[in-house]
């Protein structure tokens, strides 16, 4: 991946992540830059390595941008040509891949303790391919539906559905053909 790509996509997440929901300007990567870090790299300056236009960072610029988007500066330079993210092995490890990848993920989210805990306990789990697809059904109730069944789950009272609806989910979660 080239530098302009990289600056782009760093660009898009933070304003994921800022609760933007989409990406941030190259401005206001700039405000924000100077707002939080004291200093900051000039719009004209971001645009032309966004483009392309300019190939390299300075090392100033480099460690301010990687203090901002949170990644190590050695991020910020263009990739080799045969670079591959990929990881090849000739083993078949099933499950192992989902589990690695859901064990990297929680430690990415882990400033984000309920998500991170979530995801470390499906790789922790000897099939998390079936929860996710238990998890999937239950994404489809509703946000109330699906708190009547949290609540009727863990309560110590025997479970007592609020309509005929939840019962049906009980007996259907029940069963253990589900899947």
């Amino acid at each position: 991946m080239k530098l302009a790509e990289k600056i782009k996509h760093l660009r898009a997440v933070e304003g994921e992540l800022r609760g933007y929901n989409r990406p941030m300007t190259q401005m206001e990567v700039v405000k924000a830059m100077q707002e939080e870090l004291d200093a900051s790299i000039s719009q004209a300056y971001f645009s032309q390595l966004e483009s392309g236009k300019r190939l390299h960072l300075t090392a100033s610029s480099r460690d301010l941008l990687s203090r901002f988007f949170n990644v190590h500066p050695g991020y910020l330079v263009d990739d080799p040509p045969d670079f591959s993210t990929d990881l090849l092995t000739s083993l078949d490890t099933g499950n192992d891949r989902l589990s690695t990848w859901l064990d990297a993920s929680a430690a990415e989210w882990r400033s984000e303790p309920e998500l991170s805990g979530f995801l470390q306990f499906l790789a922790s789990t000897s099939d998390p391919r079936r929860y996710l697809a238990l998890f999937q059904r239950l994404a489809t109730l509703s946000l109330e539906e699906l708190g009547a069944v949290a609540e009727a789950l863990t309560s110590d009272a025997e479970p007592v559905a609020e309509n005929d609806q939840i019962a049906a989910y009980f007996e259907e979660f029940g069963n253990e053909e589900v899947l």
